[in-house]
């Protein structure tokens, strides 16, 4: 008993280092990490809460390894304690939230390799794009899935009277969405941010004013930010499943009907599946602007394809236009401008949407030589 009430004063001393009410150097820091991991081995293998600070304080080296630098060490400590996690999960409500926060920063970590800088997905066209990852990153982006969905299956058993819960397992669906996105599963992934969008909307009212309600106020931000993003990876079917799905909030109906439009899809049909009129389509095309961005590149004697300067290398904000309608317009000036290579030349456009990236994102393609079109318009 004297070596368990040690173990854990020796735990308090630690938590007070972590939160920051306590100052410590980081090697004294890291020395007593080391320490308190050391002494609840033992204690871990039979007492649940022991196991239950093991998981979180193996989840503390984690981080501090991730922060470091050593993903591969960060993995190996979050892949050991959240072995002590899950044996502690089922007796107290409290170790279940660390067991379930743990999956999800293990998932994060897992994927890492699939965001970009702002934690946004690189690879958002999935397995098949030209840059995709590598088969082991792939692995490890599937992995981090199944793990979060995990995480939000542990949230979802809790009282879910406990606000507390509610937010747990609301963030937990925001991670799953973000999961889901990496892998290219764009319509999964907006409807996972759209159910969390819900939930934290519910906080929001219950307890205006609060602390609750402003990480609630954060949380929709970035969600609304995410989903802007997500809805520019959906082909019309799937937008339309999620209108049908009750999975298409209204404030990003138009966002969804530029997407629609992007793509080529006549207003009548964009009208008809969202369940608009025609002058609402119409009106929101009108309206609401979307990036078109664009690279022409000439192929050289050496069969390398080479960027063009600016105005054939930019992008621009329309309205009311198809990537097929800017596209045309484009090869027309470029096919009349003094930068044109001559009928004998191979050259080809490519537009995106927002950012340029992955060529099988481009929401046009055309490719000319001495005969014309060599390759589909999109």
């Amino acid at each position: 008993m004297a070596q368990r009430e040690a173990v854990l004063r020796l735990d308090e001393q630690w938590a007070r280092i972590r939160s920051g009410a306590a100052h410590a150097e980081p090697a004294e820091a890291d020395a007593l990490l080391a320490e308190l991991i050391g002494a609840l081995r033992e204690p871990a293998r039979a007492d649940a809460e022991c196991a239950a600070r093991l998981g979180l304080r193996l989840s503390d080296l984690a981080a501090r390894r991730f922060a470091g630098g050593d993903r591969a060490g960060a993995l190996a400590a979050i892949e050991e304690g959240m072995r002590f996690s899950q044996q502690a999960a089922g007796h107290d409500a409290e170790y279940a939230r660390w067991y379930a926060w743990g999956l999800i920063n293990q998932g994060v970590w897992l994927s890492w390799p699939l965001s970009d800088g702002e934690r946004l997905p690189k690879h958002p066209l999935g397995p098949g794009s030209e840059s995709g990852p590598s088969a082991m990153e792939w692995a490890a982006g599937e992995r981090a899935r199944d793990l979060t969905l995990a995480a939000v299956e542990v949230w979802a058993a809790l009282d879910q009277e406990d606000p507390v819960n509610q937010r747990g397992l609301a963030q937990a669906k925001v991670f799953l969405g973000d999961r889901l996105a990496e892998l290219g599963l764009a319509e999964e992934s907006v409807a996972w941010a759209v159910d969390a969008e819900g939930s934290f909307r519910r906080l929001l009212l219950a307890d205006p004013g609060s602390d609750e309600s402003q990480q609630a106020e954060e949380a929709l931000d970035h969600i609304g930010h995410q989903l802007e993003l997500r809805l520019r990876f959906l082909s019309f079917l799937s937008l339309t499943g999620l209108r049908t799905r009750g999975l298409l909030p209204e404030r990003l109906l138009p966002q969804a009907v530029v997407a629609a439009h992007v793509q080529g899809v006549p207003e009548e049909a964009i009208a008809s599946r969202l369940r608009l009129e025609a002058d609402q389509v119409h009106t929101m095309l009108e309206v609401t602007p979307w990036v078109a961005v664009w690279r022409i590149e000439v192929r050289g004697s050496d069969g390398l394809w080479n960027v063009q300067s600016h105005p054939w290398h930019s992008g621009a904000e329309v309205r009311n236009r198809t990537a097929q309608d800017v596209g045309a317009e484009l090869a027309h000036r470029f096919a009349t401008s003094a930068d044109y290579p001559g009928d004998g030349a191979h050259w080809r456009i490519r537009v995106w949407w927002h950012t340029e990236g992955d060529p099988a994102g481009a929401r046009f393609r055309l490719v000319m030589g001495p005969d014309g079109p060599v390759a589909p318009t999109s």
